[in-house]
């Protein structure tokens, strides 16, 4: 990281690093909630849900490999060992144990509603204290509240089709 970097960032950067490491963790998981769910996914609506989950798993894998860049720019290292994911998420993995569209919907709802929480929260900590960090945070939470109205708009369509 150059020295005028360093200048600009008003933070600690080890916590920031830590903390971008969580959200990191967050995105992996996501994006294979999102890529598990569409494979296992099967019912009345699946197809329209399947095509939903696989867009969003790419989406969540993006914020992933942003979220690694940033790390790398701070002079950070990634994630480098899968199982450090579990221990450092924050929003978890919820492993889908029914099949059905409603159910894969709802358990990916509340992945999304579980991030804005996360990515609000980590805003209002940079906010003026790390400029490049909060723009690039607040792009992943803007995803993030796309994804939970997606999702809860395809829940509300399929929900009035019964």
């Amino acid at each position: 990281m150059g020295k005028f970097t360093k200048k600009i960032i008003r933070f600690d950067i080890e916590t920031l690093i830590n903390e971008l490491n969580k959200a990191l963790a967050d995105e992996y998981l996501a994006a294979y909630q999102y890529w598990v769910g569409a494979k296992v996914i099967e019912g009345p609506f699946s197809d329209l849900v399947k095509k939903e989950l696989e867009e969003h798993s790419k989406d969540e894998y993006n914020h992933a490999e942003m979220i690694a860049n940033r790390i790398i720019q701070l002079d950070g290292v990634p994630i480098l060992n899968p199982h450090d994911w579990f221990r450092l998420t924050k929003c978890g993995f919820l492993e889908p144990k029914n099949f059905k569209s409603i159910p894969i919907l709802k358990q990916n709802i509340q992945g999304e509603r579980c991030a804005i929480g996360v990515y609000d929260t980590l805003l209002k900590e940079i906010h003026g204290k790390d400029n490049i960090t909060y723009h690039l945070i607040g792009k992943i939470l803007e995803d993030e509240v796309e994804h939970e109205c997606d999702l809860e708009q395809i829940l509300k369509n399929i929900s009035m089709k019964k």
